[in-house]
């Protein structure tokens, strides 16, 4: 007899952590696969933290998060993204950016409804639909048109049930972003319509064309029916802090915080203390890793085009998606063949949705050497098959 639900028997495990895991049990091999940043957190941050952890600041905080960590980032919304939030109102610190995905769902969706997200995309998009009783609706983004979201596609996968889009630029897998005349193609869809926005920009602080990142809350007619969500694990290198937030209509926090209360209680208060140092002194760290990341992308694109592999330009997050289409293999074998021969994981395609079949996703959130040394094992793979 087993007391687990079928929903949940159902769900798939992550592909990303599936390819991780055997890797890490074997000898010998590079990983690509996890997008993790290899710096270490800033030291102005970690001595922060070391400062309150001393001053025993180990307490619960309030359950919306420190009042000076949510002005921090309400005034780090202002200044980098031209987007105002009230701290004691529009501002929730949640465990990660993967939590506020999580709390807006359940605080939305009733059964039946529909969300749509754009595929390929980050894994817990399905699974978190689900869990709160709806019914994912993805649509896919395709290379030709730079993985963006064409405004057409939305429209069509649009229904009476719709009550949310999710949209996630820069992209994770794919690198790709949204310029700000991309977005107001999609705010034109949306606009009229009662169905809420949620935008994921945790990568919002690594992107590397000449345009700034822009947020679709930035466009006027949907700001106010818009929850941005971000975080500290990518762009401050803080990915064991668990410490992200969300901004965004005040009866939506209000209600994305009760159910914060009584699910997590607050974030960790360390982390708190450590991301308000972050917000404050780090401009100077993350332009530095955001240029060291900018130069892995050149080295590892132009890797996979010299040996052959169809390769899209990322112009943000810390990752590449060349196709393997040319292989003739299925993206698990060549992904498997390639861990076990040629000792470099990468993730399959298939892990962020049926439509990344014939790409694998490889994460330059590595050092030049190792970025340098997977390539010629890859080559050197492709070679015998």
């Amino acid at each position: 007899m087993s007391f687990v639900t079928p929903k949940i028997q159902s769900l798939p495990y992550s592909g990303i952590r599936r390819f991780f895991d055997v890797a890490n049990e074997m000898t010998g091999v590079i990983s690509l696969g996890v997008g993790e940043p290899d710096f270490l957190t800033p030291w102005n941050v970690r001595e922060e933290a070391i400062f309150h952890l001393e001053k025993r600041r180990t307490v619960y905080s309030s359950n919306a998060g420190l009042l000076p960590l949510r002005r921090e980032i309400s005034s780090f919304m202002s200044r980098r993204y031209n987007l105002t939030y009230s701290p004691e109102e529009q501002v929730l610190v949640t465990v990660g950016g993967s939590e506020a995905i999580d709390l807006v769902l359940r605080a939305v969706i009733e059964p039946g409804d529909e969300v749509i997200y754009h595929e390929p995309c980050y894994v817990s998009y399905m699974p978190c639909v689900t869990l709160a009783g709806g019914v994912p609706v993805p649509v896919e983004t395709k290379e030709e048109d730079c993985f963006r979201l064409a405004p057409e596609t939305l429209e069509a996968a649009i229904t009476p049930r719709t009550k949310a889009v999710i949209l996630s630029f820069p992209n994770n897998p794919t690198g790709a972003v949204m310029s700000r005349e991309d977005l107001e193609k999609i705010a034109g869809v949306l606009k009229d319509r009662d169905i809420l926005v949620i935008s994921d920009e945790i990568y919002s602080e690594l992107a590397y064309g000449r345009e700034p990142h822009v947020s679709i809350a930035n466009i006027p007619e949907i700001y106010g029916k818009t929850l941005v969500i971000n975080g500290f694990s990518k762009a401050f290198a803080m990915t064991g802090w668990r410490l992200g937030y969300a901004c965004g209509p005040a009866d939506l926090i209000a209600a994305m915080t009760k159910i914060h209360q009584y699910a997590i209680m607050c974030a960790p208060t360390t982390s708190q203390y450590a991301g308000i140092e972050a917000l404050r002194g780090c401009g100077r760290a993350v332009a530095e890793m955001r240029l060291q990341y900018d130069a892995r992308r050149r080295v590892m694109r132009k890797g996979f085009l010299d040996m052959g592999l169809s390769c899209f330009e990322p112009f943000g997050a810390f990752y590449c998606f060349p196709s393997i289409k040319s292989t003739g293999l299925s993206t698990e074998d060549f992904c498997r063949r390639l861990l076990f021969e040629g000792k470099v994981a990468v993730v399959p395609g298939t892990a962020f949705g049926a439509c990344g079949e014939g790409f694998v996703r490889c994460s330059y959130a590595y050092s030049i050497d190792s970025i340098k040394t997977a390539l010629k094992r890859i080559e050197e793979f492709l070679g015998k098959i």
